[in-house]
This record gives C-alpha cells, structure tokens and sequence, in this order.
C-alpha cells in the first residue's frame, strides 16, 4: 500500500493513504543497513510503500521509499558527521526572519536560501512580526528587503497578531507543498495556527534573557489547509550547516554572482583571490550587497561543505 508520511517522532511515522486513513508506521530493518547518513531515514513527505501488519490498530512497516523530488537537508545538532532531512518533495520554503526577538542572522538567511537553491525550491522570505519593530528594526528590516528583492527573492512583510499580509502568504501556498523554516520564536506555529482555525499548534513566548525562542515544534508535522495546501511546519533550528555542495558550486547559488560571474577574467574564479574579478568590482561598485558578498566569502571557507552526503533516493 501506497502512502504519505505527514509526521516523524523518531521511531514512529504517520502515513496517509489517499483514502485519508492514517497508519502508525515503523521501518523495515533493511534501511538502517544501507549506510545511510541521514538520522531519519524517513522524512515527512516522503512517498512511501508499506505493509500492513495490524489492520485493527492501524499500524504498517514501510518497506520502500519511493524517488525524491527534493529535500531540505542540514547537518545533525548531535552527530556532525550525520544530517537531518527536514523534510522532503517541496514546493516552495518560507523562511521566517525577525530582526530581534529572536534576530535572525544574515549568514542563517544566506545558509538556506543557498541549500533550498541548490535543491531547486522556491523560497520565499517572510519578514514576522512587524506589528512589534522598533524603528531600528525598521531601519534594518528595510535594508534587508533591499537587497533580496533587488537579488531577485521574494519577500512578505508579515505581522500574525495584525494579519497583515497573511492573504498574501495563502495564495503563495495554493495547491502547494509548502515548508516553514526559521529559529525558535519567529512565529512558524502561530502562522500555522492563523490558517486554519482548526488547528490549535502550541506556542511560547521567546525567552528575554537571550533572545531565543523555545522549541515549542519538536518534530514536523505536515498538515492539510484549504485550496489544496500543505504546509510542513519544523522544529525551530539555531544552524544550518549546508550539505552536498561543492565550494566551486556556491557562487551559482547566489542569484547577484550567478548573474555577473560570466565576466570574470577566469571561468573558474571563486571571487576570492582571483585578479579581474567582476564581483569584487561590483561589491566595491556597490552593485553587489557586501554583507552578501561576505557570506559567501563565509560559505566558500566553510568546513561544512567539504561534507557530502549520499543521495540514496
């Protein structure tokens, strides 16, 4: 029997049929063999097959899991040497940011949109909270927009407490599978919560003393909401280490370097080093955002991209 998975707990998978009947899932052995590297081996979204070993409980053993489209993938907090898949067969990722309360980093935001990219997800960036902004957040939220607008990503402006631009956010989702991503605290849940009166998803205040939210979402979920929407909504993530990307391959990830790379003196300049380098001309042009150009710089020296990971799927 053919199934969906819509939530992990570790052990534990619930799988939707398309007749909408859930199955407690477990995994066959055979998959912890197979030298995976990821810690779930079975990841919400994913496509599965299973067995049936108790009709009236409604439990089942997945046997196989069918092709990915896609994932979302990032290093595992415990075991560096492992990774997480967040979540799998993806249409669009909206990344939470906030400029305080918690803030969101620059480098966090370069991260994802880097790894979701290369994956070929379309993700949107969805600036919270702003009913709460304090006008130097204003000031920096603004810059922000700026310049992912201008790199050619989409932004929302968004508040949940006012429903400011929420509709704007409903019909990004229409008929798609969508992922909430974010740290702790940026309001992933609320969102959730606001979407469909139906659910009733659990959220915390964000801790003054260090501005960090509390994992209120401790493992993903994917829910059904109207005209056709999934939204998969994920334990809120302090990093995001990026996984299978070779270093010549991160330039091409970023839409201002992609862009103008091509006149470059070298085909294989890195925009380090390299003499006539027409990045570093529009950096100091200003044409290229040298806060962007520094994550980079960041990304391309960074350890966690010598890690590859092993498609299996």
């Amino acid at each position: 029997m053919k199934g969906l998975v819509y939530k992990s707990t570790g052990n534990w998978y619930d799988v939707h049929t398309e007749s909408n009947v859930v199955y407690k899932c477990n995994i066959k052995g055979k998959f912890r063999s197979l030298g995976i590297k990821s810690t779930n081996p079975v990841a919400v979204g994913d496509r599965v097959v299973f067995e049936i070993t108790d009709e009236k409980d409604f439990k089942g053993l997945i046997v196989e899991i069918e092709n990915r489209d896609n994932y979302i993938i990032r290093k595992s907090v415990n075991l560096s040497k492992q990774t997480h898949i967040i979540a799998s067969n993806i249409d669009c990722c909206f990344l939470f940011v906030t400029p305080s309360n918690p803030q969101t980093s620059t480098l966090f935001i370069d991260r994802v949109l880097v790894s979701t990219k290369s994956y070929g997800i379309e993700t949107i960036i969805l600036f919270n909270k702003i009913d709460i902004y304090s006008d130097k957040d204003h000031e920096l939220i603004n810059n922000l927009n700026d310049v992912y607008t201008t790199a050619g990503y989409k932004t929302l402006k968004i508040s949940v407490k006012k429903g400011t631009n929420i509709d704007s956010v409903k019909l990004c989702m229409k008929n798609k599978v969508s992922v909430f991503t974010g740290h702790s605290g940026v309001g992933k849940s609320s969102l959730i919560n606001s979407l469909d009166s139906n659910l009733n998803l659990r959220t915390s205040i964000v801790s003054e003393q260090n501005e960090q939210g509390q994992h209120t979402t401790t493992f993903a979920e994917m829910f059904d909401l109207i005209d056709g929407a999934k939204i998969i909504d994920s334990p809120g993530i302090k990093g995001f280490g990026l996984i299978d990307i070779d270093r010549n391959e991160i330039g091409g990830y970023f839409n201002e370097i992609a862009k103008l790379s091509h006149n470059c003196k070298f085909n294989n300049c890195l925009h380090h080093n390299e003499p006539n380098c027409a990045i570093k001309k529009a950096v100091d042009n200003n044409d290229i955002s040298e806060f962007r150009y520094n994550n980079y710089l960041s990304l391309l020296n960074s350890d966690d991209n010598n890690f590859r990971v092993d498609n299996y799927k």
